[in-house]
C-alpha cells in the first residue's frame, strides 16, 4: 500500500477509534464503495458489525447491497419500505425537522427506516458513511466545479461539509425517537481537516470525471472490498432507495 493510501487508511480508523466507542454496532448500508468501506475497516478493527439497509421492494440498494454482502457475509438486514405507511411517516418527519429542504427531508425519512430496523435488532449504534462524498468530490457537482480550478473546488467543499454536518444535527432529531445514536466518524473535525490537505488530484481528474473519489476506490481495493463495490457508480441514499421517488408522489 503506498504512503498515501495508508495514512488515509490510519486517518480512518483513528477517527473510528475515536467517534465509536460501542463494540456491536449497526451500519447504514447500500453496498456503495463508501458504506462498504466503513464496513470492512470497522469489522477488521474487530468490532461486530451488522449492516442495514432500507429501501422499497426490489430498489436499487436491496438488491445492490445484498449482491455485495454475497462477497462480504456479514449479518445483514433488511427493512422493505410500505408504500401503504410511507406517507404518513414522510409527514411525521417533515413535521419533526421543519425544512422544507428536500434532500434533508429525503435523508431525515432514510434515516427514520435506518433507526427503526436498528431499534429491531436492539442496536443503538448506527455508523454512517457521510463525508466521503462531500470531501473526496463524490457529487456530479464537482465536475462542474472543475473548470473554476481548486478554488472553487474548496470553496464547494467547505459549503457541502457545513451543509452534511447540519442536516446530520437535524436528522438526530429523527432517529432519537428510537434511542438511536448515528455516527459519522468522517465527519470529525479532524477527519475534515485531514482530507482536505489530500490533492485534488487524488479525488477528480477532469470535468469529465464520472467516477471520482479516487483515492477512496483505490484504497477500498487495497482493503479488499469487493470490486463491484469499488468500481461501481451508485445514486445517493434516497434515489437507490427511491424514497425520493416516493416522496415527490406525496407533493
Amino acid at each position: 500500500m503506498d504512503e498515501m493510501n495508508q495514512q488515509l487508511l490510519d486517518k480512518i480508523r483513528n477517527s473510528i477509534s475515536e467517534t465509536v466507542h460501542a463494540k456491536r454496532i449497526g451500519i447504514a448500508y447500500s453496498g456503495g464503495v463508501d458504506s462498504t468501506l466503513i464496513s470492512k475497516i470497522c469489522h477488521d478493527m474487530e468490532y461486530d458489525v451488522t449492516l442495514l439497509t432500507v429501501g422499497f421492494p426490489e430498489s436499487h440498494d436491496i438488491l445492490f447491497a445484498k449482491e455485495v454482502n454475497e462477497f462480504l457475509k456479514y449479518d445483514h438486514h433488511v427493512l422493505e419500505i410500505d408504500s401503504e405507511t410511507f406517507p404518513n411517516v414522510a409527514s411525521k418527519v417533515n413535521q419533526i425537522i421543519k425544512t422544507d429542504n428536500l434532500s434533508w427531508n429525503e435523508n431525515s425519512i432514510a434515516f427514520y427506516y435506518v433507526s427503526k430496523l436498528a431499534s429491531r435488532l436492539d442496536l443503538d449504534t448506527v455508523i454512517t458513511a457521510n463525508g466521503i462524498d462531500e470531501l473526496f468530490c463524490g457529487y456530479n457537482a464537482y465536475r462542474e466545479a472543475f473548470s473554476g480550478g481548486e478554488s472553487q473546488i474548496n470553496e464547494m467543499m467547505t459549503s457541502k461539509i457545513d451543509n452534511e454536518l447540519k442536516m446530520m444535527k437535524t436528522v438526530d432529531l429523527v432517529t432519537s425517537e428510537f434511542w438511536v445514536t448515528l455516527l459519522q466518524p468522517l465527519l470529525s473535525s479532524q477527519f475534515i481537516e485531514y482530507a482536505k490537505t489530500v490533492p485534488v488530484s487524488e479525488k477528480i481528474h477532469s470535468s469529465e470525471d464520472l467516477y471520482r473519489k479516487h483515492i477512496i476506490r483505490k484504497l477500498a481495493v487495497e482493503v479488499n472490498v469487493p470490486e463491484l463495490s469499488c468500481s461501481k457508480r451508485k445514486k445517493a441514499l434516497q434515489y437507490g432507495s427511491k424514497i425520493h421517488k416516493a416522496l415527490m408522489k406525496t407533493r
